[in-house]
């Protein structure tokens, strides 16, 4: 598999075809790490609304912003200025070329209790709500509460997909720590340096991500199998889907965790290359046990959600920005 499947998982949902449902993501997953689903359920006005409050928020002048600027990098909330990160450290420690975009961040928003919480530390750590727009904190709560939902679903097409119970993941996203992450690629206004890019080539920390984004030049790419660059198709109505680093280690590198940038449009693209991306990333309860789920020798000692995460979390800063 070279590009990216369109996979319909209304068969799942509705119980038609789950099998089916199993087998073609269980393809995907093995073959490039990315799929695109129609059949999710989730409220189209719901997407709009948070995107409309995102763009909203960035168009505010930047000292406003600032105001809830992320606190320390292994706090993954608040705000991230222009060029302020470098996601390619990740994987090149030596790239040090900031990403063109910014982002805001927020954590779960329906806390554990306070025990649980506390033991947490960082991973639940207090949410930073702009002011302005007014709606923007209803509105993403409600956003992050359906991809919870939706991610839930897909965990449960996993399960089936790894020969697992169905529910096997349940009582390990209970709680889970994901993140909600809007990034807004605004249109060049100088050209970049040698190579730095929208976002530099790396794979994802988690479970899964499900992103919402925009038909706009200068997009997302995935690495395929034959090391070539693929564009991920947009598709109305849909959400683009990927594994992460920890469910690759949870199925012991059987599924794969794509290398994928978000690179520059073309110069002559102006103000209509300006992407919007709401981007959630799934993360399991922090101390859900993370090891391989198939049979064969583990080729990774076991770990929990929440120590894979840490080690990562603080990776990507840009140095020249700190």
């Amino acid at each position: 598999m070279l590009d990216v499947p369109v996979i319909d998982i209304a068969p799942f949902r509705d119980g038609r075809d789950p099998d089916g449902v199993a087998r073609a993501v269980d393809r995907a997953c093995r073959e490039i790490g990315f799929l695109v689903i129609g059949g999710h359920g989730i409220d189209p006005a719901l997407v709009d609304a948070t995107r409309a409050t995102a763009r909203d928020f960035f168009d505010l002048p930047l000292a406003e912003k600032r105001r809830v600027a992320r606190p320390a990098p292994n706090v993954a909330r608040g705000y991230i200025g222009m060029e302020e990160e470098s996601v390619g450290r990740s994987r090149d420690p030596s790239a040090t070329a900031g990403d063109l975009n910014e982002s805001l961040m927020i954590g779960p928003v329906d806390a554990p209790d306070a025990a649980y919480a506390a033991a947490g530390g960082a991973h639940f750590a207090a949410n930073l709500w702009p002011a302005r727009p007014a709606a923007l904190r209803d509105v993403w709560s409600d956003y992050y509460r359906a991809m919870g939902g939706l991610a839930a679903v897909l965990m449960r097409i996993f399960a089936r997909a790894l020969d697992l119970d169905e529910r096997h993941f349940d009582p390990l996203i209970d709680r889970h720590i994901s993140r909600l992450r809007v990034r807004n690629y605004p249109a060049p206004a100088t050209p970049p340096l040698p190579g730095q890019i929208r976002a530099g080539a790396h794979s994802d920390y988690g479970s899964l991500t499900i992103l919402c984004t925009e038909d706009r030049p200068g997009g997302l790419q995935v690495c395929n199998a034959e090391g070539a660059w693929r564009d991920v198709p947009i598709v109305p109505d849909t959400f683009i889907v990927n594994i992460g680093d920890l469910m690759a280690r949870w199925t012991n590198d059987t599924w794969v965790s794509t290398l994928h940038r978000v690179v520059n449009p073309p110069a002559a693209a102006g103000a209509a290359s300006r992407r919007l991306s709401l981007v959630f990333f799934h993360n399991p309860n922090y101390d859900a046990p993370i090891e391989s789920l198939v049979p064969g020798p583990a080729k990774y000692p076991p770990t929990t959600s929440g120590a894979h995460l840490a080690r990562l979390f603080s990776t990507t800063q840009n140095p020249a920005a700190a």
